[in-house]
Formats: C-alpha cells, sequence, structure tokens
C-alpha cells in the first residue's frame, strides 16, 4: 500500500512525470501530434497567398493598362470630340485602288463594257460553270431560263437569259447586276469576286449562244457531226 500511494504521490505531484507530457502536473492534456502539423500547414498556405499577393502588386501593367481609346468612344481631346480620326487625304487602302475602272465597274463612264476584260479560255469558261451553278442557278436554273428551284418555291420568276433583250445587251450589263443587284435580285458582290463576276457573265454569253446557235457556229456546219474523243479518252470528255 505504501508503494502504491508513494507511486500516486509522485504522479500527483510531478516527480513521477514522463517527458512527453505536456504539463508535468497532468492538470491539461497533450496536443495530439496531427493538430499541430495541420496548423503548420495552414500557416504555410497563409504565408505563400500574401507572399503571391505582394509580388502581384509589384508587377506592373504599363501595356494592359496603356493610354487608349477603343472605337467610337467619345475623347475630350479632340475639338469634334470624337476619338475616331478622319483619313488622310488621298489614303487607299493596300490592294484596293482599283485603278481599272472597267474591270471592276463593268462601265467606261456611263456605258456599259462590250468586251470581257480577259480572253476566253475553257478554263475561264469551267470557272464561270461552277460559279454560276452555285450563286445564280437557284432562281435562273443551270439552263437560264429563270425556273430554278427556289423560283418553284414562290419566289419572283427572273427573265430567261435567252430573251432578245438579254441576248443582245452588252456583256458589261451582267456584272453590273451581278455587283449591284437588280428588282428583287440582291447584289453578290460580297459573295463572288470581282474576276469571278466576269467567269459568270462568260458563262452566260456560253449559254445564251447554246439556245440560239446557228449551223454556221457547228465546226463544218453540221450539228450532227461531233468530234470523236482523243485516243483513249471516253465520249463524255469536253472539247
Amino acid at each position: 500500500m505504501k508503494l502504491k500511494r508513494s507511486a500516486a504521490g509522485a504522479r500527483g505531484s510531478g516527480l513521477g512525470a514522463r517527458p512527453g507530457d505536456r504539463f508535468a502536473g497532468g492538470s491539461r492534456k497533450r496536443r495530439p501530434a496531427g493538430m499541430t502539423s495541420r496548423w503548420l500547414g495552414r500557416f504555410k498556405q497563409v504565408g505563400i497567398l500574401v507572399a503571391a499577393v505582394v509580388l502581384a502588386a509589384a508587377c506592373r501593367q504599363d501595356m494592359h493598362n496603356q493610354p487608349k481609346y477603343r472605337p467610337l468612344r467619345a475623347s475630350g481631346f479632340f475639338d469634334n470630340g470624337s476619338s475616331a480620326r478622319p483619313l488622310v487625304d488621298g489614303t487607299i487602302a493596300r490592294g484596293t485602288l482599283r485603278e481599272d475602272t472597267a474591270f471592276f465597274t463593268g462601265k467606261v463612264g456611263d456605258q456599259f463594257v462590250t468586251e470581257l476584260p480577259f480572253p476566253v479560255t475553257q478554263e475561264a469558261l469551267d470557272r464561270g460553270e461552277e460559279r454560276y451553278n452555285i450563286f445564280c442557278a437557284p432562281c435562273h436554273d443551270r439552263t437560264g431560263t429563270g425556273n430554278g428551284m427556289v423560283v418553284q418555291r414562290g419566289y419572283r420568276q427572273p427573265p430567261s437569259y435567252h430573251i432578245d433583250r438579254l441576248r443582245q445587251v452588252e456583256i458589261g450589263y451582267f456584272f453590273d447586276v451581278m455587283t449591284n443587284g437588280f428588282g428583287v435580285m440582291p447584289d453578290y458582290r460580297a459573295q463572288v469576286t470581282p474576276r469571278d463576276r466576269w467567269h459568270i457573265a462568260a458563262y452566260i454569253r456560253a449559254l445564251q449562244l447554246s439556245h440560239n446557235a446557228q449551223r454556221s457556229d457547228v465546226p463544218g456546219g453540221d450539228p450532227a457531226k461531233v468530234p470523236a474523243p482523243a485516243p483513249g479518252g471516253t465520249g463524255s470528255e469536253r472539247h
């Protein structure tokens, strides 16, 4: 009994306290090791965040916050109150000078041009056919009679290319209509380049000729005589 009391007294008085005890008297419990690790981790996170804020504040934003005006924003610096400044007299965008008026308008003065601005080749006609079938055939159909699929579904029918008026009109007229539109037909200047508009005009002339050809237009004067295909070719090849 004496040995037990002395051991208990030693623990109560702190004489027998173990090295791992936080308080020798044992009045408070020891803090678990895991809790200490969590607090250290939080302190590290806070330290990293503070360091990041300090570094960000030290960065300069001169390129980002440069003095400038956004398009069409008001300005108190210029007399007219606008930040947009007029172009200097004579300024022309690169590649858009378009000195060849006949090529880009289809006219010379107020008169439509009567000839294509480049030689008519098979390549030019093929290109014209391709562009025509994409942009024109939905209304004018592939033969130029004006009964395309859009018209069959209620759109206003355009005149046939094969009437006398359009057969006799200058070729620059077709270029002008494609550029500026006519009646219910919208313009196609944004969809079709100027050169392709001329290619289409050349193909329209070919369509007109195919519907109104004479015997004298056929080699040898006989429409029944079709050139034979080249050796090794097929009868469907173009000539």
